[in-house]
């Protein structure tokens, strides 16, 4: 019984202890994988991570094969069957940005259509949901999805939340805090700060799109020096020659060379021609 009681004693101290000399211990929030970022910002929210890995590998199967098949050589197999599983990524990269673009430029009409629905004396729950049937076509689905979830929950916090994850884009991010913040703390100059935000936003869809347009050949001449070399090489696989000069140890460290240094050549070339992009207030 003693035993028991200093055994007792003894966690009741060690507690005590913890809780005056070490913080809470908080459950960290769980990071979003980087494969489920990229789905929700090329708008693909109906593709698991799974299936796009495995989307991934077939690419990179028959790529491979058809390599094979083409050059009989399975070095020339293995290398652009890693190009094939690669090719998947590259492309949701480029819708990621074609749709970033593309909102860049509806945000602006977005910020009116709010400003113009809380002066008519609509709620801001009532503004948001009012956007799936009168705001831009290209993001009329996220607020439709928002006004249902709404409805189900009676909670804006929540259903802002998870516009805020369907729409995974900065500037979004930017609207959607404004209106929390006008939730939660109360304010009359939501129109005014409304109306200085879409003005902003105009200004920079035109400031990005004049860059854009001067450095699009960076991106474009990029891709071209990375996919050319290449592209003759499968060709020069078809010759026997050719395919048995890059079979030896010195051909291997010729093509693994050359693939680093395409690497790194083309991300060079895409951080000097590539806009930066925004970093994400609700990520």
């Amino acid at each position: 019984m003693i035993a028991f009681f200093a055994l007792l004693g003894g966690l009741g101290l060690a507690i005590l202890v913890d809780w005056l000399l070490f913080a809470p211990w908080v459950r960290a929030p769980k990071r979003k994988s980087m494969i489920k970022t990229a789905l929700l910002q090329a708008g693909m929210t109906s593709v698991s991570p799974t299936k796009f890995v495995m989307i991934c590998l077939v690419c990179g199967l028959v790529s491979g094969l058809l390599t094979l098949g083409l050059t009989g050589a399975w070095l020339f197999a293995l290398l652009f069957f890693s190009f094939g599983i690669f090719a998947p990524w590259a492309f949701i990269r480029h819708q990621a940005s074609k749709r970033r673009a593309a909102l860049q430029e509806q945000w602006p009409e977005v910020v009116d259509h709010l400003r113009s629905a809380i002066r008519a004396g609509l709620s801001l729950p009532e503004a948001l949901g009012q956007l799936a049937t009168v705001g831009p076509q290209l993001l009329r689905p996220q607020f439709g999805d928002f006004a249902l979830d709404y409805r189900a929950t009676a909670n804006f916090s929540v259903a802002l939340d998870q516009l805020g994850e369907r729409l995974a884009d900065p500037v979004a991010d930017k609207i959607l805090t404004t209106l929390r913040i006008t939730r939660e703390v109360g304010g009359t100059d939501l129109g005014q700060t409304l109306t200085t935000l879409s003005a902003f936003l105009r200004d920079d869809v035109r400031t990005r799109g004049e860059l854009a347009a001067r450095q699009s050949w960076i991106v474009s001449a990029a891709r071209l020096a990375v996919a050319a070399p290449w592209i003759l090489l499968l060709i020069l696989g078809t010759q026997e020659a050719a395919k048995d000069a890059y079979m030896t140890a010195g051909g291997v460290i010729v093509l693994g060379v050359g693939v680093g240094i395409s690497i790194v050549c083309y991300r060079i070339m895409l951080r000097l021609g590539t806009l930066p992009v925004e970093d994400r207030v609700l990520s």
